[in-house]
């Protein structure tokens, strides 16, 4: 674990540079989404079902499109973020859209400094854990805010994915979390051409680290599911095998790219745990 909370600081600039770059880019879609266009995939829509009157919790937002998303479809959506650029273009677009999402501004760790309340569900998605050294106490957040019939829904890139470089096309990183790993970030995945050379601290999490940190949380394991492929195409070397889905080339079908999970706060009886992989 870092001795100091200096990656904080270090990962919010670069965020704060990526929300720029990313609100104008053709892969956020701005104009689609505000004219009506849902930001969320057909892998987390499936999980999270109906729900409209639910109070969900979306851990790191970025800049709001998929906590916007989500007060569209009827929740009462609370949304956090690291960067103060990224919330502040949400609350621009929240206004813009006439809805109530509350959005803060906050690093995960630091929340439950400056909110207490209870939540149906705890949400995130893609690209989030890698930005986290400490699982166990992202776990422990996410069942603090959890009411007693609770669930937390989540979707990631696989972390066998994680292990590759941006082009999926050389092992780079350990599949294991032996630290942080400092880089400088040159573009972002949104636009690789964007005028951003900043440092970045990241960690990689294996399963076991990631169900482990939830499980002894408190959750129950309820849903998991791997997919072949993945919602965007924010890697190098992808390409769209059908609509909304892009696998990497040379490797179609061969490899998981994304998961889901549903955990469920405990007091309540699980559900038959089921594995599907996607084809």
């Amino acid at each position: 674990m870092p001795k100091d909370n200096s990656y904080i600081d270090t990962n919010k600039k670069l965020w704060d540079a990526k929300t720029a770059a990313h609100t104008d880019s053709g892969f956020y879609n701005m104009e689609g989404f505000l004219a009506g266009d849902t930001s969320l995939k057909e892998i987390e829509l499936e999980l999270l079902g109906d729900i409209k009157g639910k109070s969900i919790l979306h851990l790191q937002c970025h800049f709001g499109q998929d906590s916007l998303s989500l007060a569209r479809m009827g929740a009462k959506v609370t949304a956090v973020d690291l960067s103060d650029a990224a919330i502040t273009k949400a609350r621009e677009l929240n206004q813009q859209l006439g809805l109530d999402v509350k959005f803060i501004c906050t690093d995960l760790y630091s929340l439950p400094e400056i909110l207490n309340q209870k939540f149906d569900i705890v949400f995130s998605s893609y690209g989030t854990v890698v930005w986290l050294p400490d699982l166990p106490r992202w776990a422990n957040v996410i069942a603090q805010y959890l009411n007693t019939n609770g669930r937390f829904v989540f979707a990631d890139f696989h972390p066998i994915l994680m292990m590759y470089d941006d082009d999926i096309s050389t092992l780079k990183y350990p599949y294991f979390n032996k630290g942080v790993i400092e880089e400088t970030e040159s573009g972002t995945y949104a636009d690789r051409n964007a005028n951003i050379s900043l440092k970045s601290n990241t960690w990689n999490h294996g399963f076991a680290d990631i169900l482990q940190s939830l499980i002894s949380a408190g959750l129950s394991l309820t849903i998991f599911r791997e997919f072949d492929y993945s919602p965007y195409a924010c890697f190098g070397n992808m390409r769209e095998v059908a609509p909304g889905r892009y696998q990497v080339k040379g490797m179609e079908g061969i490899a998981p790219l994304t998961y889901a999970l549903e955990a469920r706060s405990a007091n309540r009886p699980s559900r038959v745990f089921s594995c599907i992989f996607a084809v």
